[in-house]
């Protein structure tokens, strides 16, 4: 990396000399800059690869362009009230940026996205995309504001070891919730100093707590967030209820992290980085991004992860159908609305997004690939041993309601888990709080009991 930056630096001097020497009206100052903004951690350099890939490729094919990557370091959460900072001014608005696919709709509303179909028209690798994964980038009015880069489901990864010390046969396979708290148990009795499953809760993790946790057992119960028919806020939920009971349950007997630590942004190092390969946990819910952590070139990689670790579906409230239950996300690339060069910034965009450099990104990041031929790759299929568990998901998966309001609908089921684990609320008072906050948010005209 730090050749790459030094020859970076080097090219960039030789433009400015190069800029320096021309008269005003020398060809040369006809030069464009395209800002493209992503989010960057020290666990999760792989779009920051892919897109350093993208900009070199794109630079070589376009030579009076230069590409200005501005990686934001930040969580999630932080990344999104920067990004969305960025884009209120003309000034700092990027050209192409990085977008959670459940910001569209809402960034659609602010006026922050361009509207892509005309573009999408003329590029013939827009077919190789799944369908589903192309309504991802979808607004309101049926238009395409942004184009995936990949998908996820989420899983209950395990310790097999753990498991095993514990009397619990291999493969573990959880029929229901009372089957994890029975398992969890075991865990507990055999080594107390054992966590034996985590589940995050509290406004620490954000939106992981949401995605990673809640929604798993909430669509568990039949129950669901948002009515698609009514386009209507459910409120007064059996299931919401029976979902905070369920996270009570762990924290009480502490068959969780404690809530100090499950308040902590940052667990979830602990959880991939220490827990896991120490042999401290015995399982938590989590993406099906897990083994990028681990793998060879990962932020812990652990040699051997493969043999140590199992998966297996989060299963219904009492194994009713479909069996199992999954969360899926994804994130995407948008052009900005207010971009000087529309046509030039899809275009990179579609050369960030390309076969080569898809492939490339969906490898290191252990996403589900959202491409057709990537889907299809060898080196996509042999990427890690569960890419294929994880997109056996797919099928009963669940997306979060990809509306305006809905950040602030997340941030609300966020402060109910936390005031369960804490004990200053009962699941049945965290329920009904969180009810009157859905309808503060979005009047009670637009909310349903069910």
């Amino acid at each position: 990396m730090r050749r790459r930056a030094l020859k970076t630096m080097s090219l960039i001097a030789s433009a400015v000399i190069i800029l320096t020497a021309c008269s005003p009206g020398d060809p040369g100052n006809t030069s464009t800059t395209l800002k493209v903004a992503y989010q960057k951690t020290d666990s999760f350099t792989a779009l920051d690869t892919m897109l350093q890939a993208a900009k070199q490729e794109f630079e070589a094919a376009n030579r009076d362009v230069t590409v200005e990557l501005q990686p934001i370091q930040a969580n999630d959460d932080d990344y999104g009230t920067k990004l969305a900072l960025a884009l209120r001014s003309p000034s700092t608005a990027p050209d192409v940026f990085y977008e959670d696919t459940f910001k569209i709709r809402s960034d659609v509303d602010a006026g922050y996205l361009l509207k892509l179909d005309s573009h999408l028209e003329g590029w013939e690798e827009w077919d190789t995309f799944e369908d589903g994964a192309k309504a991802a980038g979808r607004a309101d009015d049926g238009g395409t504001y942004a184009v995936p880069l990949g998908t996820d489901t989420r899983a209950i990864w395990y310790n097999r070891k753990v498991l095993e010390a514990a009397g619990v046969a291999l493969p573990w396979e959880p029929r229901s919730w009372q089957d994890i708290l029975d398992t969890a148990r075991k865990i507990k009795a055999n080594d107390p100093t054992v966590i034996p499953f985590n589940m995050y809760a509290g406004k620490g993790t954000g939106e992981g707590t949401v995605m990673q946790s809640f929604y798993e057992v909430l669509y568990g119960t039949g129950s669901t967030l948002y009515d698609e028919e009514t386009k209507k806020w459910v409120v007064g939920s059996a299931g919401f209820r029976d979902s905070l009971a369920f996270l009570k349950t762990l924290y009480d007997e502490q068959l969780a992290v404690s809530p100090a630590e499950a308040l902590d942004a940052n667990v979830w190092k602990k959880v991939f980085g220490e827990w896991f390969p120490e042999g401290k946990l015995g399982a938590t819910v989590e993406g099906s991004y897990a083994p990028s952590f681990w793998q060879d070139g990962g932020s812990y990689a652990w040699p051997g992860y493969e043999q140590e670790i199992g998966v297996a579906p989060f299963p219904t409230q009492n194994g009713q159908p479909p069996g199992a239950v999954s969360m899926s996300g994804g994130w995407t690339l948008a052009v900005g609305a207010g971009t000087k060069e529309p046509d030039l910034a899809f275009r990179f965009l579609t050369t960030a997004l390309n076969e080569k450099n898809s492939l490339a990104f969906t490898v290191e990041s252990s996403q589900i690939a959202v491409r057709k031929d990537v889907a299809a790759d060898p080196g996509y299929l042999d990427a890690n041993p569960f890419v294929r568990d994880v997109s056996k998901l797919v099928p009963v998966t669940r997306y979060r309601p990809a509306t305006a309001d809905y950040p602030r609908i997340s941030a609300a089921v966020q402060e109910a888990t936390e005031a369960v684990i804490t004990g200053t609320r009962s699941p049945g008072e965290a329920a009904a709080e969180y009810d009157a906050a859905v309808a503060d948010i979005v009047g009670g005209d637009k909310t349903v009991r069910k």
